[in-house]
């Protein structure tokens, strides 16, 4: 039998497991990336495992989350990064240098290859046929010391794509549609592999749009075959040598197959407050809009910025409309400085903002009260803009620009009609402005080299083992789509994410305001904290700072109706069970406050699935499960994977 991309992938990586979807299996890493918001924490993590040298082909560390540097933490934090890479064989990404996923796929990625990253969008580079997944900093730090990547063998949905986009409807309406038919929900456990002949009518910046913006699907990963699009650009990147050819055997099977005509698709929107909360553009004409916003990872390469600044050109954006505009990289935006689009920007009412992460983590321009924001950026959820009653609708670069001109949400090819606005067909250049300056390596002998640490540096965490039977109360309930940002802000936040003790004062902030000083305080009178909450649990960010703080607060126990990838696997890694509800009908009956316990639950949990519970308050029993494997199993009740590595002396 033939095999698909993925497979290919995992059979040349693969070190142990059960091959069979669903098994867990383990992989070799080829590459690493960490942001500086995930960070710093993982490398605390890496230098506690006493591994003098990262032992994978590259690790770079990206600083692109908190630049703005307010306050002494983000610079502080920012020397310790520059020194421990250079101390470990780590490139280091300055500040300014650009998006971390931006960067590694003009500067890294490299096709067949694996590459994990502590953040959630390191699935765009499966647009250059790279396996790219996105983990806590703890698994990361595991595979840079030489550690296998613990993953459940994918069932592979194929997304069989057609016809040729039309003018004005971009690679990001191409998402947003898919996210439409699987939604954010149930598709855990899976990865997209992209086919079909209008592969080949996508560029790469194209098909990472569309890799970045698949984490929101809850997969895996997303992945394109490699082809002559993906040589050409490698090529105008001065590396062709790192192109492989990868594409699926004719014969290849996969587990679901949706169909895409690329030629009938339309500007499509997301609605807040969820990136699968999906209309067309013209359902929402005439709109009043307050700002545009383009950037980000999902939409910031030298194709998104010279098609706006060619939109743009000889007109100026709405008077109502508060613009900006944040190149990805630093390579686009010198090139789009020498081809005058940073001009033409300006000219037409743009403000020019930092090569970084910014407004899309919450992290400066925030809309106005009741605001409608329309931004090119891959994540809506209620908040995370800096101001909660704002609204933030998700579009392509084409869409945001009619959106500035008209002040109103508005469907760019009316808009074109309109004003007489040719249609930008901007292609790959023949070759790209290179200027590795930015990116340091690290020393040869990195044994000399002290690193730097400011008085926010703090130590990796340290849990208890997972004690004989769970005592606690249900210290917080909530529902549906809670995402990591719920859990743990981000934004102004970020800069106390290496002092845990600090950053967890603020643990669902947002939610309840409350909840830290109440944990806390059923900690120290030996209460465990458990939270309750309903459908996709954990959704968004890879940020394991969501697991590590409430595990500092005394959480023990989160029993949900399901939960998103990468989260799970954090609250594994810092020793915080993963329940699930037995009957989903049980969620509603469980009351925040109400004292629960989970009797034996250290024997309980390695003789099956499923594990009996009592609502002591409610005089009830239920039933939660579990899906932990053997290795997860050692690992909570070591009280998290630091402890089980140190106690195993292995990964």
């Amino acid at each position: 039998m033939g095999k698909n991309i993925v497979q290919k992938i995992v059979d040349a990586h693969y070190e142990a497991g059960d091959r069979k979807s669903g098994k867990e299996i383990a992989v070799r890493i080829d590459q690493t990336l960490t942001q500086d918001a995930t960070g710093t924490m993982a490398y605390l993590q890496f230098e506690a495992m006493g591994v003098p040298r990262v032992k994978t082909e590259v690790s770079v560390s990206y600083v692109d989350h908190n630049t703005l540097q307010e306050g002494f933490e983000n610079a502080d934090d920012h020397l310790y990064l520059q020194t421990v890479a250079a101390r470990h064989g780590i490139r280091f990404s300055r500040a300014g240098n650009g998006i971390c996923h931006q960067v590694h796929l003009e500067r890294f990625g490299a096709p067949g290859k694996t590459l994990l990253g502590s953040d959630s969008h390191t699935p765009t580079g499966g647009g250059i046929g790279m396996m790219a997944i996105g983990a806590g900093g703890l698994d990361v730090a595991v595979a840079m010391a030489g550690g296998p990547f613990y993953m459940t063998y994918p069932r592979v949905i194929r997304v069989n794509l057609t016809g040729r986009l039309q003018p004005w409807v971009a690679a990001k309406d191409v998402i947003l549609k898919l996210l439409e038919i699987l939604t954010t929900k149930g598709n855990v456990g899976c990865i997209v592999e992209y086919g079909g002949d209008g592969v080949e009518t996508l560029s790469v910046p194209e098909r990472a749009t569309i890799t970045n913006m698949g984490a929101e699907l809850g997969v895996t990963t997303s992945i394109f075959p490699s082809d002559r699009v993906t040589k050409t650009f490698l090529k105008a990147q001065g590396r062709e040598g790192a192109w492989v050819k990868l594409k699926a055997d004719p014969s290849a099977k996969y587990d679901r197959e949706i169909g895409i005509d690329l030629s009938k698709l339309e500007p499509m929107v997301a609605m807040p407050h969820s990136p699968d909360n999906v209309k067309r553009v013209r359902d929402l004409s005439g709109k009043k809009v307050d700002q545009v916003l383009v950037g980000s990872c999902t939409n910031a390469s030298y194709k998104d910025i010279t098609t706006l600044a060619r939109i743009l050109s000889g007109r100026t954006v709405s008077t109502n409309v508060s613009f900006g505009v944040a190149p990805g990289s630093r390579q686009v935006l010198q090139m789009a400085a020498r081809e005058s689009s940073i001009a033409t920007l300006v000219g037409a009412g743009a403000r020019i903002l930092e090569t970084a992460c910014g407004f899309c983590i919450g992290a400066g321009q925030a809309p106005p009260s009741g605001g409608v924001s329309v931004r090119t950026n891959n994540r809506n959820f209620e908040g995370r803009s800096g101001t909660r009653d704002a609204g933030i609708f998700l579009v392509s670069t084409e869409t945001a620009a009619a959106c500035a001109l008209k002040g109103e949400m508005a469907d760019p090819r009316d808009v074109a009609a309109e004003m007489g606005i040719p249609y930008p067909d901007v292609k790959v250049p023949g070759k790209f402005q290179i200027d590795d300056t930015m990116i340091l390596p690290p020393a040869e002998d990195g044994s000399n080299v002290p690193v730097r640490r400011g008085p926010n540096i703090g130590k990796p965490p340290e849990s208890a083992p997972l004690p004989e039977t769970i005592r606690g109360e249900v210290a917080l309930k909530v529902g549906d789509k809670i995402t990591t940002d719920h859990i743990m802000p981000a934004g102004a936040r970020l800069k106390y994410r290496s002092n845990i003790a600090k950053y967890a004062e603020y643990v669902f902030e947002g939610v309840d305001p409350t909840f830290s000083k109440r944990a806390l305080e059923n900690k120290a009178r030996g209460v465990h904290n458990v939270v309750v909450g309903a459908l996709s649990y954990g959704q968004g960010s890879s940020r394991e700072h969501a697991a590590i703080c409430p595990s500092h607060l005394g959480v023990r126990a989160v029993i949900t109706r399901s939960f998103e990838r990468i989260h799970a696997a954090n609250l594994i890694n810092f020793g915080i069970v993963p329940f699930l509800f037995a009957d989903e009908a049980d969620y509603d009956r469980i009351a925040q406050g109400d004292r629960i316990e989970i009797p034996n639950v250290r024997e309980a949990i390695r003789k099956g699935s499923k594990v009996k519970a009592r609502n002591v308050t409610q005089g009830f029993d239920f039933d939660v499960t579990h899906s932990l494997t053997g290795r997860q199993i050692d690992i909570i009740l070591a009280g998290g994977r630091l402890a089980y590595t140190k106690e195993k002396g292995s990964f």
